[in-house]
């Protein structure tokens, strides 16, 4: 079996580790496609649950194939890619859900391109793209384009935090290994960190090291952070989350998608893949569902033959496959799919069960132009910047042109997320109203600009979520608690069915909350991939011999299973 040529040392980095290194973006792309499966299983059916980005990419690659997959969806394509426009102002966008994506994601802008998409610098915090950064904590406030521009502290804080890192995790040479994606190097240095953090909180973590030995630098780091905003919401999280986002520079240079991120789950839907098998060419998967939409809502999964399993829609119709994938959050087998026990087993149900997921909540409006370009006349800077503060907005962001869906900056018109927050700030939002929240978040920013009025340029009602009370959802993401490690890694793995008993094969999990970096579309993207594998696998396929896929390379890659009894 002959391996692709990994990129070398100088490459840049990737989400391609560290717990499971295989090399999603060179083999989604390699010219021996992703694996076939024999002629007699053309036109087989097959179930996907859910239509965000990891169910229509398992449904766009199992179309590829050959297969004709069968995509149920309980709201509309796109899951939490969810673009929405202002009232009366078509083809603006409030990205309620995904809406910054890091160049590390490389199998996801593979996506990005063969979908026609376009992309921009997102402002994030001291960002190249961001005119002015404004940080407000305890009633004060300082601003800067970057970080040299900011008060000492903030520098010595931002060095801490990676000294911490480096004392603590060896993350430059982590780092190193991922980018040189030597497998071996990365389980050498990543899976020690495993064995010895799976226990620690992320705070707990910055208290132990001797850089951030204060209070006042932990609370600093935690309301500001450095990069995408404060990370003070993740404290009580594993460690090994924020190393992950870390070592793949998933935190860093992110862009968005211009016009908004749905529509890459979108235009899969409605494309067709190209070199598919079997079906003519021009087929999509909007052209193999009646009437190009999804079927309902999937309401119960059970299991009706030894090798095949049944859905049942919320429209009452039932249909039995061969082959089901499940790509919504897991937490649905709990509670709004009724689903038999005996699907998984008691270890994966336990890893379902102990799932644990993040509340956030965003506040966007439209205004009718970049006024926050305005140069103030007294200092010369522009009026307004991305804010962060310990106010109730917590993160601000300004967006204009094509990630405001809106034209160039200068036309207008451009979106504020007035407010993006998590956990107990999210919380906090849960009972008000859409008006209520955008009033609260605009009498906080008011302290913070007193000579800027941002409600005289709102024209049009605001947009708001909290994805903690989506009954589709529950949450934004998935986020590991101390102690978690091992339900993480049943639930990746469980895509390798081969000694499961009868019983329990058949149904694949994918998803970003089975990947490593829930959150990031990437792994939403890379366990699409692993469920394609294992569908192809239990149908019989293979992958070229040139391009062996993720089920293939498994027992050289596979993370490292820590022992429940020591």
């Amino acid at each position: 079996m002959s391996i692709p040529v990994a990129p070398g040392p100088g490459s840049p980095l990737s989400m391609v580790g560290p717990d499971f290194p295989f090399p999603y973006d060179t083999f989604r792309e390699h010219p021996a496609g992703i694996g076939a499966v024999p002629a007699a299983a053309h036109g087989t059916e097959v179930a996907v649950i859910g239509a965000g980005l990891s169910g229509v990419v398992v449904a766009y690659e199992l179309l590829r194939m050959g297969l004709r997959p069968v995509v149920y969806e309980a709201e509309q394509v796109g899951g939490r890619m969810r673009s929405a426009a202002f009232d009366g102002h078509p083809g603006t966008v409030a990205e309620l859900g995904a809406m910054r994506f890091p160049p590390s994601s490389t199998t996801l802008y593979g996506y990005v391109r063969e979908a026609g998409l376009r992309t921009s610098p997102f402002p994030n915090p001291l960002a190249p793209a961001t005119p002015e950064t404004v940080i407000d904590l305890k009633g004060t406030t300082v601003r800067g384009r970057t970080l040299n521009e900011l008060p000492a502290v903030f520098r010595r804080v931002a060095r801490a935090w990676k000294a911490t890192l480096e004392d603590g995790a060896g993350m430059s040479a982590l780092r190193d290994a991922i980018r040189a994606r030597d497998p071996q190097a990365i389980a050498a240095l990543w899976d020690p960190l495993v064995r010895r953090h799976d226990d620690t909180a992320f705070y707990r973590f910055l208290v132990d090291s001797p850089h951030l030995c204060s209070f006042a630098d932990r609370e600093l780091f935690g309301q500001v952070g450095f990069g995408t905003g404060g990370w003070d919401t993740d404290f009580s999280n594993s460690i090994l989350e924020v190393l992950r986002v870390v070592a793949t520079a998933a935190d860093e240079k992110h862009r968005g998608i211009d016009g908004g991120a749905q529509q890459l789950p979108l235009r899969l839907w409605s494309s067709a893949p190209a070199g598919t098998a079997h079906w003519p060419d021009g087929t999509s998967l909007a052209a193999l569902h009646p009437g190009g939409l999804t079927r309902p809502a999937a309401t119960a999964v059970r299991r009706t033959h030894p090798h095949h399993i049944t859905v049942t829609d919320a429209d009452g119709a039932i249909a039995t496959y061969p082959a089901v994938v499940h790509t919504a959050p897991v937490w649905l087998l709990l509670n709004t799919i009724r689903t038999d026990e005996s699907l998984f087993g008691p270890l994966h149900w336990s890893a379902i069960e102990r799932t644990h997921y993040m509340g956030s909540s965003k506040v966007f409006v439209l205004v009718d132009r970049p006024f926050w370009r305005d140069a103030d006349p007294a200092t010369g800077r522009p009026v307004m910047g991305m804010t962060l503060t310990d106010r109730m907005p917590r993160g601000t962001y300004l967006l204009d042109g094509p990630l405001a869906g809106a034209g160039a900056p200068e036309d207008g018109p451009a979106a504020i997320c007035l407010s993006y927050t998590w956990a107990d700030d999210s919380l906090r939002l849960v009972p008000l109203g859409a008006v209520e929240r955008m009033d609260l978040m605009l009498e906080s920013l008011s302290a913070i600009y007193p000579h800027v009025d941002i409600r005289a340029h709102v024209v049009a009602p605001p947009l708001t979520i909290s994805w903690e009370v989506e009954r589709n959802f529950m949450g934004a993401f998935r986020a590991n608690l101390p102690g978690h490690y091992r339900y993480q890694e049943r639930l990746f793995t469980h895509f390798m069915q081969d000694g499961f008993g009868d019983g329990h094969r058949g149904v694949f999990l994918a998803g970003d909350d089975i990947s490593w970096t829930a959150g990031w579309a990437e792994g939403a993207v890379q366990t699409a991939l692993n469920a394609v594998w294992g569908v192809m696998h239990h149908l019989g396929g293979t992958c070229a011999a040139a391009n062996p896929g993720p089920g293939d390379r498994f027992a050289a890659l596979a993370p490292v299973r820590l022992p429940d009894v020591t």
